[in-house]
């Protein structure tokens, strides 16, 4: 599968579980410390609305505080789509991937980036789906690209405490569960009673 159609399908299932979401689960705990399914959701939606001035070539010190604070209103769902089609028309567009994104990090090719955009969809996705009590599997096609991707990447990202530190696994665990275990998080977690 490539690339493009890889982000494709992590935006699509991040969106299918924000469909999901029930009024009063908004505020219900995810496994990120700290973070509600509302915080969670805008915290993903606000990356997809970076996505497209970052694509576009604009810089972060250009695009500013912006996508600060609640980027969700009172229509969660339907922002979160319009952002995440948004996004997906940006990194589409032809030559996209050819450019060079200018993140807080530095200087990073494009298809990189586009990497990272697919490992926040999918293990957020994973996130709120557990969070919401949905089907928590993911398009195996697309986790086994991002585990592909994130193995050669995961140490610098503990480094630079991007990610928790990963969590032990059983030796017979799936692609998935192992994915998310590098992700920091418990393949088992399951929200407090």
């Amino acid at each position: 599968m490539d690339l493009l159609e890889t982000y494709r399908r992590s935006l699509a299932e991040f969106i299918d579980r924000v469909e999901q979401v029930a009024p009063a689960q908004w505020s219900d705990p995810t496994p990120c410390p700290g973070w509600d399914v509302r915080t969670l959701v805008n915290h993903v939606v606000a990356e997809d609305r970076w996505t497209v001035p970052l694509l576009a070539g604009r810089t972060v010190a250009e695009i500013g505080d912006r996508f600060d604070g609640d980027q969700l209103g009172d229509d969660p769902v339907d922002t979160a789509r319009q952002a995440a089609s948004q996004a997906e028309v940006a990194a589409t567009h032809p030559g996209a991937l050819d450019t060079t994104v200018h993140l807080s990090a530095g200087e990073t090719a494009a298809g990189e980036y586009l990497h990272q955009l697919i490992a926040e969809h999918l293990v957020h996705g994973w996130d709120l789906a557990v969070a919401i009590g949905a089907d928590p599997r993911l398009d195996g096609e697309a986790v086994a690209a991002c585990a592909r991707w994130f193995a050669g990447r995961a140490a610098d990202y503990r480094r630079g405490d991007l990610v928790r530190p990963g969590v032990d696994v059983p030796a017979d665990a799936d692609e998935q569960d192992r994915l998310i275990a590098a992700f920091g998080r418990d393949p088992d977690w399951t929200p407090p009673a």
